[in-house]
């Protein structure tokens, strides 16, 4: 086969049934909590269409049965990787960074605070960048008090792509385009290949995890002043997303925030949370559960 059949062969898309996409939407859902509608036909054909050919795979119906028959879960977490949506940015939706600054930092990091101990979780960290806006914001804003606190952030994420390349943190000269130039100067340092890798100071602030907001717990008992999660419950459905704002309330120090993306509302939904601005939402500190 010439390089052009090749290149041909690869462009052309398998056609898929609504049977197939039953039973592989179904099979997300159960394993991640996403919601796809029948509108979303063409974007498992498109994501999971590469992966079918490579595997020699000539309709939707053998992959779903490779992906429930493998025993290792790797073709699972293979499917997953591909379906998830990973576009994020530096300092994305700045709204929220503002008002950590100006509003949160300063109820957080008074002078007289005895218990030095703050944690921040980035849910759904996709490659990183949040997470090292969050480091970057906390380091700014403290100066050199920043080594007086104990300060921990957890970023998770369900693709092990999105996780591989956040611990790597190196990223193009056009995703850091958008940061203050003395910002890049201080945490990133300048590879061989001209692109930019985070410091080790800011990488050392931050324990990368893999984690699935279907699981039944959260596998950590430690509890959170900050949580950040955003652009994530749009591909929920109403079930899906009250289980996890729940486990997000519960998660929370009394007086803790919780983030969500701007084009999400959780305001319909029947919650414990104090609303405080669009797309911001608070623990009531008398609130001890």
């Amino acid at each position: 086969m010439t390089l052009k059949e090749n290149i041909d062969n690869a462009s052309i898309l398998i056609s898929i049934s609504d049977k197939e996409f039953n039973l592989l939407s179904e099979l997300i859902y159960q394993k991640t909590g996403i919601f796809l509608q029948q509108h979303k036909k063409s974007l498992i054909v498109s994501r999971l269409n590469k992966i079918v050919k490579d595997l020699k795979f000539n309709n939707f119906h053998d992959y779903y049965e490779y992906v429930i028959n493998d025993p290792s879960g790797e073709a699972l977490v293979s499917m997953v990787d591909k379906i998830s949506t990973n576009h994020t940015f530096f300092f994305r939706e700045k709204e929220h960074f503002d008002f950590l600054k100006e509003q949160v930092f300063p109820e957080l990091f008074p002078v007289s605070k005895k218990d030095k101990k703050i944690r921040v979780w980035s849910a759904g960290c996709s490659t990183g960048e949040e997470v090292f806006s969050l480091a970057f914001l906390l380091r700014e804003y403290l100066g050199t008090a920043i080594n007086q606190w104990d300060i921990g952030l957890l970023a998770t994420d369900i693709s092990m792509t999105a996780l591989v390349k956040a611990r790597e943190s190196v990223y193009s000269q056009d995703r850091v385009n958008a940061l203050p130039a003395e910002m890049i100067k201080k945490y990133f340092q300048k590879t061989e290949n001209a692109e930019f890798k985070v410091k080790e100071e800011i990488k050392k602030m931050v324990l990368f995890k893999k984690l699935n907001f279907m699981d039944e717990k959260f596998p950590f008992k430690g509890k959170f002043h900050i949580i950040f999660c955003r652009n994530v419950m749009i591909y929920f459905d109403k079930e899906t997303s009250l289980k996890l704002i729940d486990k997000f309330y519960h998660s929370l120090y009394p007086g803790g925030y919780l983030m969500i993306g701007h084009s999400e509302n959780i305001a319909r939904y029947h919650h414990s949370f104090q609303y405080i601005k669009p797309a911001v939402y608070k623990k009531e500190a008398s609130h001890e559960s």
